[in-house]
């Protein structure tokens, strides 16, 4: 069968695809947070014909990003992975 030499307890298969999929997330938080409050924070800049909104918005997304990637290293330590 396929399915014979795949596990789907914490060693196996399965298991290596959530933690790659938590290493994706850590590497994406920070540039993601940044891309999306640079491109809200230039949107709102045009509306009220400012120029530091865009600042606001790229440190507000970084510091989104540092959060998400405290919530998934938290949550992975705490479940044991290494």
């Amino acid at each position: 069968m396929a399915d014979e030499g795949k596990k789907s307890g914490p060693g196996g298969g399965l298991g290596d695809l959530v933690k790659a999929e938590a290493m994706v997330q850590l590497a994406l938080a920070v540039p993601a947070g940044c891309a999306v409050g640079w491109f809200f924070g230039y949107l709102l800049d045009e509306h009220f014909h400012t120029e530091w909104m865009t600042v606001a918005g790229i440190a507000l997304g970084a510091v989104a990003g540092f959060v998400q990637i405290y919530k998934v290293a938290s949550g992975v330590l705490k479940r044991g992975d290494n």
